[in-house]
């Protein structure tokens, strides 16, 4: 099966590119680079640096012919969403509206596309969140990754189909510990490193913590099963940020405590996924716990140069 993949040298991207590529399929990454790294993209794709809002988007969709798109590239920065909130919208709507027409112009079979779970809801009326919470996004971020879930919908009609995974706060190897997001890369980073993390609040506010290999498998069923829908991929359990330094602490033999600062403006403070309807309709479910996954990944971080 010939597969397009849009942020295919990001974090998430490259590693359902290497799965894909080991499972035999044919493989074209669509990246400008402006987030994502070169070496992420497995050497058995076939790499075009071009932005998804290029028109030039079109000229690859023309000359690929993929039968499946699975969508990652996005502006992911949360305050950058909130400090430029048209730069976000013109990547994360306006992008997937540009990768969207040329699917049906071109007759793609499937989109699967990469949506928040973590921010699509805002601050959850009850615990875990399931598909059918209000949607009521408090980040700008949020209101752009709904919005593109809207779109597909109305697209459907003309025979696109697709499966919109809403996902959790994702973590595994290879996560950029430079940005805002992955608490565990930062915070693997910053031990290694003999600095001192930081927490924003007073440790209490929790995330849904997946990992990327359960992500992935999530997305590469969603190639093949689901119909114009939407899924939670997540674990359902809460895993607050003390526990997440604690964790990572404990892996790394890390001594000193975090420093405390003030809560960030935008942020939810409590959020998990039920996972229930992927699993019914994808046949999905997480198999890694939190502290599994953290073993896993932090030795990562320190083959990157660590000394600890």
């Amino acid at each position: 099966m010939k597969v397009l993949v849009t942020g295919g040298a990001g974090f998430i991207g490259g590693h359902v590119v290497d799965a894909l590529v080991e499972r035999g399929d044919d493989v074209v990454v669509v990246d400008d680079l402006s987030t994502g790294s070169e070496g992420n993209v497995n050497p058995e794709a076939r790499l075009c640096r071009v932005s998804i809002t290029d028109p030039s988007l079109a000229d690859v969709f023309e000359q690929e012919r993929p039968e499946v798109v699975s969508h990652h590239a996005a502006q992911v920065n949360l305050r950058r969403s909130v400090d430029d909130p048209m730069f976000d919208a013109q990547v994360n709507i306006l992008g997937s509206i540009n990768i969207i027409v040329n699917c049906v112009r071109l007759g793609v079979k499937r989109l699967v596309y990469a949506s928040s779970g973590g921010a699509v809801y805002g601050e959850p009326q009850y615990l875990p969140v399931d598909e059918n919470h209000p949607v009521n996004p408090v980040s700008q971020y949020g209101v752009s990754k709904h919005a593109v879930e809207h779109y597909l919908h109305s697209y459907a009609q003309y025979g696109l189909s697709y499966v919109a995974l809403r996902y959790p706060n994702v973590y595994g190897p290879r996560q950029n510990p430079k940005g805002e997001a992955g608490v565990v890369a930062i915070f693997a980073e910053q031990m290694l490193q003999g600095v001192r993390p930081t927490i924003f609040g007073s440790g209490d506010k929790t995330r849904d913590y997946t990992h990327v290999s359960d992500v992935v498998r999530a997305h590469l069923l969603a190639m093949e099963r689901g119909n114009n829908t939407a899924c939670n991929v997540g674990t359902g359990v809460e895993t607050s940020d003390q526990q997440v330094f604690d964790a990572v602490a404990e892996v790394l033999g890390y001594q000193d405590s975090p420093l405390y600062t003030s809560a960030r403006h935008g942020e939810i403070q409590r959020i998990c996924l039920d996972w229930s309807k992927a699993q019914r309709e994808l046949d999905w479910s997480p198999r890694l716990s939190f502290r599994e996954g953290v073993q896993a990944t932090v030795p990562y971080y320190r083959s990157q140069g660590g000394h600890r």
